[in-house]
């Protein structure tokens, strides 16, 4: 008996459907000054970049090897991230443009020239066409007087606005928009203006918004207490305003920035002015309904995700990355690739369907050595970023397709086989990952970060006390690479199952320092893998339209496309295979599941099940019905931290609010938008219907979008 052939992303299985090959030629395929192709097809792409990556390589005939076996892992589903594809390799036509993704700005001192400083370093790291993120409550709250001006501050909303303006008006390279995060302490006087911001149309939409919450904070709203709006305040401060600093009514003593000219104690504290007091559950109330009604802000446990950090005992992270799935230092950079699972699937849709972990592991270890190439072509714009990513190596390893791919192997995303196979792919890829790493540190070095010795001063000594358990008292000098593995809290749960493989990693070091994340994939997704589905969701449905930006159009384009899993289904098992038929006959199998089918706590469990393995973070987004309950919703994000999530994000349709990238024609056929024209008379349309606006036609709800996102002026 013949065993069924395996499915592939690419090849005669399956062929691309239109949108995915529109986008590889418009945003990865390299062209000319006169826009004429120089990669004749994605093999061409696939070997521009495997020639550039391998070019880093030390010999000659390393150079051939590297090069023959980076092009076999992309072609097995080994996808460098979006910027990579389109920059490596391409420097004579795209001088000045980067192969990273992802950057965090240095921090925002609360100066005016400081403020427009950041500005233009973000201007040129958005040029360079990488995404960027800030924390924006380093600047005082608004109405708070200006030191020397005689006037007070509009606040940092007001700054915000500044930046996305800057980020509206730069076209980032090879057509792709700005894209930014911005976090917020919240515990900042002005937190609940940046919870609502989104609701003025038009307003910030070139951020995403996170808050930073730390567990003090979760502990008020589960106890019902109180809660400090504050900022740190400089000694001229107490002393103008007679501020009694022993008075924990009028001033809390905290964690904060040191060096920037506030009051601190010989304990490295700050002092923080209380401006006022919230009940916490309150406000954790107006942060859900936010999220309810307009899908932000999003929240990121900002304790937890310093307490997991690899590099626990030289960074405060306090910002990430656009999508969130890099928690990033100042300055902080990461390259991206992805692992497109539906590649690995054999003889899918049969009772054997089954996944090929051995070649998953060889492509993996591959493509591992691939990413950490891309350091040394990263052509990042700031001397600060080049030395952050060189001393630290720093990459984001992650899949794409885990949709599709249990769809494959007859698997319902959200079951307990689902969850259980999740966990162990996630695993596979961080022990292969740091397998290669050991390796590559001891071929070409480790991290020069992990090469240098580090004092244990007295707060090291608070964040991890198992160090003087160990003989180790404060101001010794502990090797990087020990402090790296031996007292990471992620390092050492890969102790839990390759002991001798973290005893090498504190010996010898890492190549890197941190190995995985699981980005959204978006395009690379749609494109590449042939509408796969994204990063670790399951597919958003199998036939639904798809808002595509388009060079030259304000609104976006809506593209008719299929998931993966219909189109290999209709190929290898019934080609009259139809979403949601009643037909027994063309109907598709129970573990065919949409966004939709799975339930907010098992996108959750799914999420937590790989973030056990990943070292960085998830950009996962929480599907959530229309009319799902708002007292259930509001206990998401709960959840979420008692599960070990680093962060959450959620997605309620909610046409009223935006349109989102990806829609079913259902909900546009269901939604009508109402237009006022210049004459006081309104129009209405359905979310579907075409509308003609300033010579191009328009979807009705897209349309509308573009007007309310400011790409017209005001709606």
């Amino acid at each position: 008996m013949t065993e069924p052939p395996m499915i592939t992303a690419a090849g005669p299985l399956v062929d691309y459907q239109p949108a995915a090959l529109d986008i590889w030629d418009g945003k990865y395929r390299l062209k000319d000054d006169r826009g004429e192709p120089l990669d004749q097809d994605m093999h061409a792409t696939f070997s521009r970049v495997a020639r550039a990556l391998a070019d880093g390589e030390a010999t000659p005939a390393l150079r051939k090897t590297w090069y023959q076996r980076f092009l076999w892992a992309m072609e097995q589903g080994a996808l460098p991230a979006g910027r990579i594809l389109a920059n490596a390799g391409a420097q004579a036509c795209r001088p000045g443009t980067s192969t990273i993704n992802c950057t965090v700005s240095g921090p925002i001192a609360d100066t005016m020239d400081d403020i427009l400083g950041k500005l233009h370093q973000a201007g040129l790291t958005l040029k360079a066409g990488c995404g960027i993120g800030y924390e924006f409550s380093t600047l005082r709250p608004r109405n708070a007087p200006v030191a020397g001006a005689g006037a007070s501050t509009s606040g940092p909303l007001s700054f915000m606005e500044i930046y996305d303006r800057m980020c509206f008006t730069i076209s980032s390279a090879g057509g792709r928009r700005g894209a930014q995060m911005a976090t917020f302490d919240i515990a900042h006087p002005d937190v609940l203006d940046f919870i609502h911001a989104k609701r003025e149309p038009g307003r910030l939409r070139q951020f995403n918004l996170s808050l930073l919450i730390g567990e003090d904070f979760l502990d008020a709203v589960q106890q019902g207490r109180d809660w400090p709006l504050l900022f740190p305040v400089t000694p001229a401060e107490v002393a103008r305003d007679r501020l009694d600093t022993a008075d924990p009514e009028q001033i809390r003593w905290k964690a904060g920035p040191l060096g920037q000219g506030y009051l601190e104690d010989d304990r490295q504290r700050v002092a923080h002015r209380i401006y006022r007091r919230i009940e916490a559950r309150a406000l954790w109330r107006q942060v859900m309904r936010a999220t309810y009604d307009h899908a932000e802000p999003g929240f990121i446990l900002i304790d937890r995700v310093n307490e997991l950090n690899n590099n626990w005992f030289c960074e405060t992270i306090r910002a990430t990355n656009p999508c969130g799935e890099q928690p990033l230092p100042p300055y902080g950079s990461c390259l991206l690739g992805s692992v497109d699972l539906t590649r690995f699937v054999e003889a899918p849709f049969t009772p054997a369907a089954r996944f090929g972990w051995d070649r998953f592991r060889r492509v993996v270890a591959v493509f591992t050595r691939l990413l950490d190439n891309v350091v040394e072509i990263s052509g990042l714009p700031l001397a600060e970023q080049r030395r952050e990513l060189a001393d630290k190596r720093r990459h984001g390893m992650g899949y794409l397709g885990l949709g599709s791919a249990l769809a494959l192997l007859g698997l319902r995303y959200g079951s307990a086989e689902a969850v259980a196979f999740t966990e162990r792919v996630t695993r596979e890829l961080a022990l292969t990952g740091w397998h290669t790493g050991l390796e590559l540190a001891r071929e070409k070095g480790a991290a020069p970060l992990l090469l240098r010795d580090f004092e244990l001063t007295p707060a090291l000594l608070r964040l991890r006390p198992e160090l003087l358990d160990d003989g180790h008292h404060a101001g010794d000098k502990v090797p990087g690479r020990i402090l790296h593995a031996r007292y990471s809290r992620y390092l050492q749960r890969l102790a839990e199952q390759e002991p001798e493989l973290v005893a090498d990693l504190a010996r010898t070091g890492a190549r890197f320092t941190h190995h995985s994340s699981i980005a959204p994939t978006g395009t690379l997704s749609l494109s590449l893998a042939n509408n796969a589905s994204s990063g670790i969701e399951p597919s958003f449905a199998h036939h639904y339209s798809r808002n595509l930006i388009r060079p030259g159009r304000k609104s976006k384009e809506r593209v008719e496309v299929f998931s993966f899993e219909l189109l290999a289904y209709r190929r290898l098992v019934n080609p009259d295979a139809l979403p949601g038929s009643p037909d027994p006959a063309r109907a598709l199998p129970d573990h065919f599941v949409t966004a939709d089918d799975v339930s907010p706590e098992q996108h959750v469990a799914m999420q937590a099940a790989a973030q056990r393995w990943v070292d960085s973070s998830i950009s996962k987004t929480v599907n959530v019905p229309t009319d799902y309950p708002f007292e259930r919703f509001e206990d998401l994000y709960l959840q979420a931290c008692r599960q070990g999530l680093k962060g959450c994000t959620t997605f309620r349709f909610n046409p009223a609010a935006f349109q989102g990238v990806l829609v079913r024609d259902r909900d546009l056929a269901a939604t009508r938008y109402r237009f006022l024209l210049d004459d006081g008379s309104t129009v209405e349309a359905r979310g579907d219907e075409p509308v003609e606006y300033e010579g191009e036609v328009h979807s009705a709800a897209n349309l509308y979008d573009a007007l309310k996102e400011g790409y017209y002026g005001k709606l």
